[in-house]
């Protein structure tokens, strides 16, 4: 998270650890392979984060608003997992990949796009149901995952700073998911 992938070495991994190189090796086989290990993770945890509010009881626009909020806590509580799958995919997949690499990252990619189907799921049902405004629900998932998936970008844990403070920018953010989807006022009616 803090040199990328090109800059950190396993000396520098063992280092952060506290373990030697050996042990890393015995798990994998070299950067790369831990490197694709972390992507994995990055999507078991969002998916565990977001699935059981996706398939829970309530209307869309409640299991949207506990996704995205499952969401943005994930990416503060987990934020070095989630920086590095968002910033270290690109990074990596910019330069030349064995078709080992290019295998792993076809799973990878295919847990975020079963991920993304959760959200589209419900947002589908929500235009369905009139509670949301209709949009092309795969073409509007992808600003709401990018304002979610950001937050691994801009967010900086601050000394003292308890889970409310969390939970409340948390409610913040998916409350900035939610509306984006709802049905906009028509022009005479603001009007009256």
């Amino acid at each position: 998270m803090r040199l990328g992938f090109a800059s950190t070495s396993l000396d520098d991994i063992s280092e952060q650890y506290g373990a030697t190189k050996g042990i890393i090796y015995y798990h994998f086989r070299n950067k790369t392979n831990l490197f694709f290990a972390v992507l994995h993770r990055a999507m078991e945890l969002t998916r565990s984060a977001i699935e059981p509010e996706a398939l829970s009881e309530g209307s869309a626009r409640e299991r949207l608003a506990r996704m995205a909020n499952a969401h943005a806590h994930l990416m503060m509580e987990h934020l070095a997992y989630l920086r590095v799958s968002g910033l270290g995919a690109q990074l990596h997949l910019s330069g030349r990949t064995s078709e080992a690499e290019r295998e792993q990252m076809r799973a990878i990619t295919e847990m975020r796009d079963k991920n993304e189907q959760l959200y589209i799921q419900v947002i589908d049902e929500g235009i369905a149901n009139k509670e949301f405004r209709t949009v092309n629900s795969r073409i509007a998932v992808k600003p709401l995952l990018g304002a979610l998936n950001w937050t691994s970008r801009w967010y900086r844990p601050r000394e003292g700073e308890t889970y409310e403070d969390r939970n409340k920018l948390a409610r913040e953010i998916s409350d900035f998911v939610v509306h984006a989807f709802l049905p906009q006022p028509s022009r005479n009616a603001h009007e009256e």
